[in-house]
């Protein structure tokens, strides 16, 4: 049974750390390449076209302030009804929670796995040296060479369950520090957008005159 949850909580790992770090590279290209067209759009037409044609959190992040941009101007839903400003902060925050939601999705997974595949591994350990020293006391033969054996074998579970919460882990880390990379762009962008759509421009991108707020979310990142 330890055996086959070790096995299983493996393949999960594996599985995974393959997936989210296809999601990463994907997530990282688009945005990217988004914000590099996004900036270079000649109005606000061009920009909301490219916002939905392309991929991508940023560019869904954008989408949903053009969403809520027209809303506010036709004032025909509660979404849309409020102060400007408050109401594009809340939607593009709103906005940020859903992709963060998705940026976490399996995180949980591995930190389970990399919290009980141990205490499985140890478990098929004592188990495993149980039986074998009932069988040696059956059998009345407790020479050295016949609890080593058994033993010896037993202890393997142990280390297995180790092989399998390591990576676990170590990937749990890896995709958490990522996200945080994500998420800071992110809300960035939203402070980008959020000026853009209430005062008329954007904060200069890539430069010392950092808005306080992208400069916190800089600092967490750190």
């Amino acid at each position: 049974l330890a055996l086959t949850l070790l096995v299983l909580f493996s393949l999960i790992t594996w599985t995974l750390i393959f997936a989210k770090g296809w999601l990463q590279w994907r997530i990282r290209q688009e945005n990217t390449a988004f914000t590099q067209r996004f900036w270079q759009a000649a109005d606000l037409p061009a920009a909301e076209q490219i916002a939905g044609q392309a991929g991508g959190a940023l560019a869904r992040l954008a989408k949903q302030g053009f969403d809520t941009l027209r809303q506010m101007g036709e004032r025909k839903t509660l979404a849309g009804a409020g102060d400007r400003q408050v109401v594009m902060e809340r939607s593009l925050s709103q906005q940020v929670r859903k992709e963060q939601h998705k940026l976490e999705s399996g995180l949980m997974l591995l930190a389970s796995i990399g919290s009980t595949a141990p205490f499985v591994g140890l478990f098929g350990t004592v188990w495993g040296i149980y039986h074998a020293l009932v069988a040696i006391g059956l059998s009345g033969q407790a020479a050295l060479e016949k609890v080593a054996g058994p033993v010896g074998e037993a202890l393997i579970m142990t280390a297995a369950g180790l092989a399998v919460a390591l990576p676990a882990v170590f990937a749990y880390n890896a995709f958490t520090r990522a996200n945080r990379v994500v998420l800071a762009d992110l809300d960035a962008f939203a402070h980008d957008l959020h000026a853009f759509f209430t005062v008329g421009k954007p904060f200069v991108a890539n430069s010392a005159q950092i808005h306080p707020m992208r400069a916190r979310a800089a600092a967490e990142v750190a």
